[in-house]
């Protein structure tokens, strides 16, 4: 797990998302304010974010609902865009995400710098977006191709609003996607965006997942992530971080630093040794 220290610098790092709003080409694209209100809006975000004192930052496409799962080229252009406006600001590591297209995600990230992205990259299943069907070593060919080495892949090895096509226990499919796709990180979700990550679950992978680090994905809050760090190695947090914890919000600077306060008062319980 020694990249999650090179990359975050810190024990069990809290990744922020940053939700774009909908994009040049989405069913709600405000056309009238254009895209100057997306890269504003982006800004403010990211000031509270860094601000309250997050660890990373993850920038996706949130709001690009229903999603596709092979997006169009200019959804991953507009992130593009919207990332260089604002690199000059980003003072935390940054990852990238197009929903749900890990390719798209891994070009994102080439091309603007992040450290790391976040898809689906295995399995075959049956979702509200259609039967989603996936080529891991396709993605990790197109990886290599586009000199994107140094991009960790977090894997989501439960999915929102997906459920596996084969028959298949959660103990088994983490052991085999470890085997087989080499992911840099797991993550474990709930059923949508904001839903709690079901602690067993999240032990069950953790459990299975050998020395690959394992993060919550969705629905931890300040109330919840002590409990939840204790067994996962990081998590990623977005709606609970927003005014009033709703989803269609924007951050709230006061909700990030309570969680941050929260984080890092259970830091200082950890080992030296976790620390390190």
């Amino acid at each position: 797990m020694q990249w999650l220290n090179d990359v975050f610098g810190v024990p069990k790092p809290i990744i922020a998302m940053l939700h774009l709003g909908a994009l040049p080409g989405d069913p709600a694209y405000d056309t009238a304010s254009g895209m100057r209100k997306i890269v504003d809006d982006a800004r403010r975000d990211l000031d509270a974010l860094q601000t309250g004192g997050v660890d990373a930052v993850l920038i996706s496409n949130e709001f690009s609902l229903p999603y596709l799962t092979k997006t169009e080229p200019i959804t991953a252009i507009t992130m593009a865009r919207v990332i260089g406006e604002l690199l000059d600001e980003i003072t935390v590591p940054f990852g990238a995400n197009v929903l749900w297209d890990g390719v798209a995600s891994i070009d994102l990230a080439a091309a603007t710098g992040a450290a790391f992205v976040r898809e689906i990259f295995t399995g075959v299943y049956a979702s509200d977006f259609g039967l989603w069907d996936t080529n891991v070593g396709y993605s990790a060919r197109h990886r290599r191709r586009v000199d994107a080495g140094n991009v960790r892949l977090l894997f989501n090895v439960v999915p929102e609003a997906t459920s596996y096509v084969a028959q298949r226990d959660l103990a088994s499919i983490t052991r085999s996607t470890v085997f087989n796709a080499k992911p840099d990180a797991l993550v474990v979700s709930g059923l949508t965006a904001g839903a709690p990550t079901d602690s067993s679950a999240l032990s069950t992978v953790k459990q299975n997942a050998g020395e690959v680090p394992v993060f919550v994905n969705t629905g931890m809050r300040a109330e919840t992530a002590e409990q939840q760090l204790a067994i996962a190695d990081g998590a990623v947090v977005g709606t609970a971080l927003k005014k009033d914890g709703k989803f269609e919000n924007h951050p709230d600077v006061n909700r990030v630093t309570e969680l941050m306060a929260v984080v890092k008062d259970y830091r200082s319980s950890l080992p030296a040794s976790a620390v390190g």
